[in-house]
């Protein structure tokens, strides 16, 4: 029966505590200790059952007991503390401010606070109040707000909290997932089986954008033959706004368009490439809708990356600028963070589908289909090859990056071919390494004691803060004790969680009193927890059965593993990874030491990476294009034991933790597998547990200690999302921001004429001819002498000022290629008699052996991102 009214019911509140209200529906309660424990101390059970929800706790909790509380004073005294620290949160001095020096008032976006910060010059043209629109396909903040998958929405979710941290003034863009992610359990024989919980928004910290007149703020977005509605939530994330987009309503007629916001990375390749026009497009529309501009836009992976067509369209059709105009301010101010380590990663949709559905903006830009289609294409002239989310996303952004230095050669590799004769180590794809958010993945008790040695700053200080230097002087009791403790609280959480599972499922009441045996809370516990993914290699661990059992056999320095993760629904590989596992714990009897805990999610991530002593991963480098869980475990002062791929290959494995191989490249995964699962076993054999069993008289493994000790000082300030942001910030963020105020200026009268001076150059690059490059020296040279260069070039119609002229050098390898190359600007001298402009240069040669140079010719304008932008050079 279908209601013919509904009303959205609130809590009700004794007048005293309604702060609380306040507190709940901000998330910075998941990353403030003392907030999260009063809602806890509400009622602890009720704080358990309801995935830490705040909201839902308030809404569901007995009259009786708010009331009781209400008149409990040391209770008021915390509620009161609490909104004082978020209160002091928001008025703080911020970073941002500090560094980027707006006018009061630019620096916080939507969040409904008083921004008190001092009034300083402005160094943006007009005024311009700035504002980074960051899209992601998921979002992972909290346990109570499923619309994550795993590392790239929690990657998400701590990106947001460190630019409120910071005082960015960014806003998220995303979707509102009815469903969300699935809920994982486990089948008697270990097979993963998934359940779609249904998200409650309302009893959710979520709120609904309305106009003044208290209606919904709704927009609609064009497709085929229809138009979708969307409304729009709210998360405020500290001082940071987050935006989904919800189109389960009753305005849109159909239940497909009901359901484009039903799954995350649910339904088939229509229903994904309706998710990600509503995420691109219907996000773009959403902020307008919200009376943002944003100044530059980020994409998280290329999910998002049709947000370019509309931002395009909009300056076209209300601006009054040229396609090619348009599209030079859009790019400009767009910034893509790739995360994908391997083609098959990204989404490609098939070209008829891509006209169906956004053919109409071709026509708006006047733009042939093969034209438009060539946006997302590697090669333009196959006609066959199919649309590309990432190229799409690269083709529109001023600056693209990995996510990891590795991550960076390995994204410059598969993207090479977009910027034709352009040595690869020249790309203009760079990098930003991960990190994580430190105040949500610490532990309670790690920050306490961070907290009292450190000082409060640890969470964001810079790695060259002399603060770090305390770390010698935390003793070593103390930080084994607390570390103890929390190896003690995973062992507990993983009983009883075992225990409601194997009762959930059926099991026997003898099944379910062993789960209480389940693990030692003082033995040496490896942890492995992330996505069910093959190349991660999940079960490298049991690749020799006899050599594992003998290391769990061991009585005298006794091993434990807590596994955890998921497999997508569809990987069925992940799935059989997942149920080799649990048979193989079943079939050599070690359900006391291995413990596969189900439904992997923030919660269970928290306690493994505090509760452990190591972290094991075992990617097949180098597919994993950063990996965060080993940034979190250092974090807690855990070791690594990992690969040495994604984030790991950049840390100092040799003193915060043990790599696994040397960073070899294997032709034959087979043997690969041999030879690292050969080297792992090692490792723990004669290095990891003798180290972690080394006690002295007071029973502290000090070697171990002095370790934890290195991690946590050398990993926390360098892989900490506070960094991350600050990198993103001045490398992107400060200058696409820039980019977008000065074309924007005088009515966008610099990209008219940035657009125009295009043209010009398109029409006439091809005929550019080197006529001839004299070199001062003959082949024979010494170390340190000066070579003069002398070239002759015929620009065709451009003018000096429209190039760059350099003279490349280096080393000459094997293959007569020149390589770890430096490029030198040779200065124009004027032009001969056949109006051949001059050139002059010097190079020097700082060391001996085979040396090469070369000569090229690049374009140069003073509104170029950088001089590779164009995707055009000419070589000599």
């Amino acid at each position: 029966m279908q209601p013919i009214r509904t009303f959205n019911v609130t809590p009700a509140l004794p007048s005293r505590l309604e702060p609380l209200r306040r507190l709940a529906y901000n998330m910075h309660w998941d990353w403030n200790a003392d907030t999260k424990d009063l809602f806890r101390r509400l009622d602890r059970d009720l704080w358990e059952s309801s995935r830490h929800n705040p909201v839902l706790m308030l809404g569901t909790i007995s009259q009786a007991r708010l009331q009781e509380v209400a008149e409990d004073e040391g209770f008021i005294a915390q509620m009161e503390r609490a909104v004082q620290q978020l209160d002091d949160y928001h008025h703080r001095l911020t970073w941002y401010h500090k560094n980027r020096k707006l006018v009061k008032g630019s620096s916080v976006i939507g969040n409904g606070e008083e921004d008190t910060a001092p009034t300083t010059n402005n160094s943006l043209p007009n005024s311009q109040k700035e504002c980074y629109a960051y899209f992601s396909m998921e979002f992972g903040l909290a346990d109570c707000i499923p619309v994550y998958s795993g590392g790239l929405g929690v990657l998400a979710g701590d990106h947001l909290k460190s630019a409120s941290d910071l005082g960015l003034p960014l806003v998220g863009m995303g979707l509102l997932y009815q469903q969300g992610y699935f809920s994982q359990f486990l089948n008697a024989d270990g097979w993963q089986n998934e359940h779609y919980p249904i998200n409650d928004f309302y009893n959710m910290p979520l709120q609904l954008e309305r106009h003044p007149d208290g209606s919904e703020i709704r927009i609609e977005v064009n497709y085929p033959g229809r138009k979708v509605y969307a409304r729009i939530w709210r998360v405020q994330v500290g001082t940071v706004p987050l935006y989904l987009l919800d189109t389960n309503i009753e305005a849109n007629a159909s239940q497909y368009d009901h359901d484009i916001t039903d799954q995350l990375y649910g339904g088939d390749i229509d229903m994904r490439i309706h998710q990600e026009i509503m995420l691109g497009i219907g996000g773009v529309l959403a902020l307008k809708a919200l009376g943002l501009n944003p100044t530059a836009y980020h994409m998280n992976e290329g999910h998002a990356a049709f947000l370019a067509l509309e931002r395009i369209r909009i300056l076209m059709q209300e601006n009054g600028l040229s396609y090619q105009a348009a599209k030079q301010v859009v790019t400009a101010s767009s910034i893509f963070t790739t995360h994908t380590p391997v083609p098959a990663g990204i989404d490609l949709f098939p070209p008829d589908k891509v006209l169906y559905y956004l053919g109409y903006y071709a026509d708006i830009f006047g733009l042939r289909r093969e034209e438009f289609l060539a946006l997302g294409r590697e090669n333009t002239g196959d006609l066959a090859a199919p649309f590309s989310m990432a190229i799409l996303a690269i083709k529109m952004a001023s600056f693209v990056n990995g996510v990891a230095k590795l991550h960076g050669v390995v994204a410059r590799s598969m993207f090479h071919r977009l910027w034709q004769g352009l040595p690869l180590e020249e790309v203009p794809i760079t990098s930003i390494t991960n990190g994580v958010h430190a105040r949500s993945c610490t532990s309670p008790v790690m920050q306490g004691l961070y907290d009292r040695y450190l000082g409060p700053r640890w969470q964001h200080a810079p790695t060259d803060d002399p603060l770090w230097d305390k770390m010698k002087s935390m003793p070593d009791e103390e930080l084994w004790r607390y570390h103890e403790r929390c190896r003690a609280e995973l062992v507990v959480f993983v009983r009883e969680r075992m225990a409601k599972k194997l009762r959930d499922r059926g099991a026997s009441p003898a099944e379910v009193a062993a789960a209480a045996e389940f693990l030692d809370p003082g033995v040496f516990t490896i942890g492995f927890a992330r996505r069910f993914a093959t190349y991660k290699r999940a079960t490298l661990w049991m690749r020799d059965v006899e050599r594992i059992k003998r290391l769990l056999g061991n009585k005298h320095r006794k091993v434990q593993f807590v596994i955890s993760g998921k497999a997508h629904p569809m990987d069925i590989p992940g799935k059989e990874l997942i149920r080799d596992i649990n048979h193989f714990i079943r079939e050599q009897g070690l359900g006391r030491q291995i413990v596969f805990i189900p439904d992997y999610d923030l919660h269970v991530a928290r306690l493994m990476v505090a509760g452990c002593d190591v972290w094991l991963n075992t990617p097949r480098r180098p597919r994993e294009a950063s990996g965060t869980s080993g940034m979190k475990a250092s974090m807690n002062g855990l070791l690594n034991l990992s690969v040495l791929d994604g984030w790991w290959d950049e840390a100092d494995y040799v003193r915060t933790g043990w790599p696994i191989g040397h960073g070899e490249d294997y032709q034959d995964p087979n043997y690969q597998d041999n030879v690292e699962a050969n080297a792992l076993y090692e490792l723990l054999e004669q290095e990891v547990v003798p180290l972690f069993y080394d006690r002295d008289s007071e029973g502290i493994p000090r070697a171990w200690v002095k370790k934890m000790k290195d991690a946590i000082r050398l990993n926390c300030p360098h892989f900490n999302t506070a960094r991350m942001v600050r990198d993103y910030a001045w490398r992107a963020y400060f200058p696409a921001s820039d980019r977008f105020s000065n074309l924007s200026s005088s009515n966008f009268a610099p990209a008219k004429d940035l657009a125009h001076w295009k043209t010009k150059l398109f029409d006439n690059w091809y005929n550019i001819k080197i006529a001839n490059v004299d070199v001062s020296n003959g082949p024979e040279v010494q170390v340190n002498q000066n070579i003069g260069v002398k070239a002759r070039i015929h620009l065709a119609g451009l003018s000096p000022d429209d190039v760059q002229v350099e003279l490349y050098t280096g080393e000459v390898n094997a293959d007569g290629n020149i390589v770890n190359a430096k490029s030198s600007v040779m200065e124009f001298q004027g032009k001969d008699q056949e109006h051949a402009c001059i050139y002059t240069g010097d190079i020097i040669y700082n060391a001996s052996g085979l040396q090469g140079m070369s000569l090229r010719v690049l374009p140069k304008h003073d509104n170029l991102s950088n001089p590779y932008e164009l995707g055009l050079i000419r070589w000599a």
